[in-house]
């Protein structure tokens, strides 16, 4: 992925956590384990203190979703 990630690309950003940790269920992921690793990537380029608490449950419910279809 060479894209850019913004915290409004929910789906890329769930995908790359799908990716990365396929045996994790995403329910059991703290918010604050979620945020740093998405942060960390070189391709996450938004500000790391724009997340909120809806962002990220958006995030970790397409997490779910790849998750479940896998």
């Amino acid at each position: 992925m060479t894209e850019d990630l913004m915290w409004d690309s929910v789906e890329d950003i769930a995908i790359r956590l799908h990716e990365e940790h396929p045996d994790l269920d995403p329910l059991t992921v703290r918010f604050t384990d979620m945020h740093t690793w998405i942060v960390a990537w070189p391709e996450f380029k938004d500000d790391p203190k724009g997340s909120n608490e809806k962002k990220l449950e958006a995030i970790q419910m397409a997490w779910h979703e790849e998750y479940q279809d896998s």
